[in-house]
Formats: structure tokens, C-alpha cells, sequence
């Protein structure tokens, strides 16, 4: 009996040990990282918020911006400009329960938004900062959303480029300094010896296969070669509208423009190399070109519509390329809208990507 009570005792025990194994939940695995593109989107869509605050505390009436004499028009217009960033980073799914945007909101952000309907909740009010620490911090907003742009997926890269660059040219506004002019000369083309561009040889850093005939997207969505050619033609265009303008302009105008046009006849070069290594047919220079009427009359205008219309062609590219192809173009997305300004262009929150701000969710409460 001693011996049938210890198998029975080992048996009971050995039952209750198995239970509690398998009543006993095992460890949930941990999340997955989110990808790139959705930890770039929530960090710009933070920083964005906070910079808001900020500047609507400094353009309120008594902040720092006003004591100091500073006229609240600029910093009301960077605010409206980190307003709509702040929308357009901010994915709909997450504003919906607090707006209830409307589903056509969806086609508004760029492929890449599709990710996990997280956001963060707006920021804390910052603590009293000054106008030049205001400028200063929208300035490196800027710098980083542009080198997240470079590696980021597809639209998403088009919109942190376009937001960057925005915020940087804001930033110059109210008095930072301002970030070296993009040189126009493309990383991975060499000047030949007659000065003009070709596309680089083994020594590039494109992407493998980059250089070969991709066949034409199925959707119906532009291809690399035929974004390039585009940009092609649009500096081509530019270069004739700043040769009739020059003529036109006083000698103060006169002076940039001049240089402008040699940066355009560069990028024309560069754009046209570009399209040629991925497959495009870049058009040759037409005689002419039809300018707006009224053109001769204002050329500053005439030119500030030239340099943004030529703002979406650089975003296609950033959108659909990578490598040095997007460094490129990230460069010349930046010149264009910085040559635009100059020109007296409005500013625009989202250089180089065409958006509905109505069809934007709007920010939670």
C-alpha cells in the first residue's frame, strides 16, 4: 500500500504540474519594428507638432516674437505652412475617431503612408523660445527630413523631401542661416571634357540594374526615364524663359538670373543624362517655346511660375528612383524651390507634391 500511495502521489503530482504548464500563458512575442518610412513619417509628424506650438506661442500676443518687435505676419504664415505638414503627415486612420476625415482622405498622402494607424498625440506646450532658437530648430526639422527623404520608400520619400525643404526656406525667412545652394552637378554624372554631363560609369553608386530597360509600369504610373525626360524639357523650357527675361530685368535682377540660367542649362545636361542611363527619350531643344502672356512684362513672375511648375517633375523622382538618382533630384527639388522664392513665388508648405488641402484630415483637437 506504501508503494501505491507514492505512484498515486506522483501521478497527482505530475498532473498539476502539467496543468499549470499549459494554463499558463506564454510570453506574447515582441512587436515588430515598424519600417523606415513609418518611423521617419511619426518622427517629422512630432517634430512638426512641436515646432507648431512653438511658433503659435511666439506669434501669440505678449510671446517672445511680439515683445521683441518681431511682426507676427512671418511666423503666422510658418505656422499655417507646419499646419498643413502636420495633416498631411498625420495618417487618416488616426484622425478619424476625433474629425471622422473623410474616406477620400486616404488618397491624398503618398504610397508609403500605409502603415499602422499610430500617431502620436500632440505635443506638450513647449517652453518659451526665441525667434532665432525657433529658426534654428525649423532649420534642423528641415536637414532631417531631407536625409530621411534619401532613403525612405517611394511618395513617403516625396513627402519628407517636400516638407523638408519647405521648413528649411522657412527657416531662412526668419533669419537662419541659410544651407549651401544645391550645386546643380550631379553625384553620380561626370563632365566630359566639353563641360557637358554624361552618366557616370562603373564607379556609380546606382542600384544594381538601374541602368537597365525596366518595361513600363503596368498602372499606368510614370516611368524613370520618362520623369527624367520631363524634367529634361522642363529646364529646357526655363533656360528659354530666363534668355528672354534677361533683356528685361533690371541690373539687380539682371545679376541672379544670369546665374539661375546657368544652373538650369547644367541641370538641363544632368536631367537629360539621367533619362538616357534609365531608358528615357529625352526630346531635343525645340526652337521655342510659348511663354505666358505677359511674361516680358513681369519677368520676375513670368520666372517664378517657370521654377514651380518645374517643382512636381523632381518630386515624380524622388518619388520612383533612389540612390544618387534621388540625391539628384533632391538636390534640384531644392533649387527650384529656392529660385522660385527668390522670384517671389508664393510659398508653397509641400514643394514638388500636388495635394487637396481640403481632402487633408484635419489635426486632432
Amino acid at each position: 500500500m506504501r508503494y501505491f500511495r507514492y505512484a498515486v502521489l506522483s501521478l497527482t503530482a505530475l498532473l498539476v504540474l502539467s496543468l499549470g504548464f499549459v494554463l499558463i500563458p506564454a510570453e506574447p512575442p515582441a512587436p515588430a519594428e515598424p519600417p523606415f518610412s513609418e518611423q521617419a513619417r511619426t518622427a517629422a509628424l512630432e517634430q512638426t507638432l512641436s515646432l507648431r506650438s512653438t511658433g503659435m506661442a511666439l506669434a501669440a500676443p505678449g510671446g517672445n516674437a511680439a515683445a521683441g518687435g518681431t511682426p507676427a505676419g512671418p511666423l503666422d504664415r510658418v505656422v499655417t505652412l507646419l499646419t498643413i505638414q502636420a495633416r498631411a503627415l498625420l495618417l487618416p486612420a488616426a484622425a478619424s475617431a476625433e474629425t471622422a476625415a473623410p474616406a477620400a482622405a486616404t488618397a491624398s498622402l503618398p504610397a508609403g503612408a500605409a502603415a499602422p494607424p499610430a500617431t502620436p498625440p500632440p505635443s506638450n506646450p513647449p517652453a518659451q523660445a526665441t525667434l532665432a532658437e525657433f529658426a534654428a530648430s525649423l532649420a534642423a526639422s528641415g536637414q532631417q527630413r531631407l536625409k530621411d527623404a534619401e532613403t525612405a520608400d517611394g511618395g513617403m520619400a516625396r513627402l519628407l523631401a517636400a516638407s523638408g525643404t519647405a521648413q528649411l526656406l522657412a527657416a531662412e525667412q526668419l533669419g537662419a542661416p541659410a544651407a549651401p545652394a544645391p550645386e546643380g552637378q550631379s553625384p553620380d554624372a561626370k563632365p566630359s571634357p566639353t563641360g557637358k554631363v554624361t552618366a557616370a560609369g562603373p564607379g556609380s553608386t546606382e542600384p544594381a540594374g538601374a541602368s537597365a530597360c525596366p518595361a513600363t509600369p503596368a498602372d499606368g504610373s510614370i516611368s524613370v526615364g520618362a520623369a527624367l525626360a520631363a524634367a529634361a524639357e522642363a529646364e529646357l523650357e526655363a533656360v528659354y524663359g530666363y534668355q528672354a527675361a534677361l533683356t528685361r530685368l533690371s541690373p539687380e535682377g539682371a545679376r541672379p538670373a544670369s546665374d539661375f540660367l546657368a544652373q538650369h542649362q547644367d541641370l538641363a545636361d544632368q536631367a537629360a543624362a539621367y533619362s538616357l542611363m534609365h531608358c528615357g527619350e529625352p526630346s531635343p531643344q525645340p526652337p521655342g517655346y510659348v511663354l505666358d502672356p505677359g511674361f516680358l512684362d513681369a519677368p520676375a513672375a513670368g520666372l517664378a511660375r517657370l521654377e514651380a511648375a518645374a517643382l512636381p517633375a523632381y518630386g515624380d523622382i524622388v518619388a520612383i528612383t533612389g540612390s544618387t538618382t534621388r540625391a539628384w533630384a533632391l538636390s534640384a527639388l531644392q533649387g527650384a524651390a529656392r529660385r522660385a522664392q527668390h522670384w517671389g513665388a508664393d510659398a508653397n508648405p509641400l514643394p514638388g507634391l500636388a495635394l487637396d488641402e481640403a481632402q487633408l484630415p484635419q489635426l486632432p483637437v
